[in-house]
């Protein structure tokens, strides 16, 4: 009886893992604007480009889902000019502009 127990109680533990391997952890995980510039840069273009659709989800405040209307890519150039030029690499992508380049945020 103890061992049929473990065997469900370990059974119940694996099946909470294995299913939070799909897609919700990426969304747990990524921060979206609060990414600081430094992790940003740091991100394949794969990873950039869903931080910043998280990033305009959050800036419209989940109302309309970020499309592929290049919205997203001209976001994308634009944090990565800003992010080069800040003096704070620990800026958020979503505080990161042009007064970053001469006073660190």
């Amino acid at each position: 009886m103890i061992k049929t127990i473990k065997f469900f109680a370990f059974v119940l533990i694996a099946a909470f893992f294995v299913g939070g391997c799909g897609d919700e952890p990426k969304k747990i995980v990524n921060k979206g604007g609060s990414t600081p510039c430094s992790e940003f840069t740091a991100q394949d273009p794969d990873k950039q480009r869903i931080t910043v659709t998280k990033f305009l989800e959050q800036e419209r405040n989940n109302d309309a889902p970020a499309t592929n209307d290049g919205t997203t890519d001209a976001a994308i150039a634009s944090i990565k000019l800003m992010c080069a030029a800040q003096a704070n690499p620990d800026t958020p992508i979503n505080k990161a502009d042009l007064t970053g380049i001469l006073v660190p945020k």
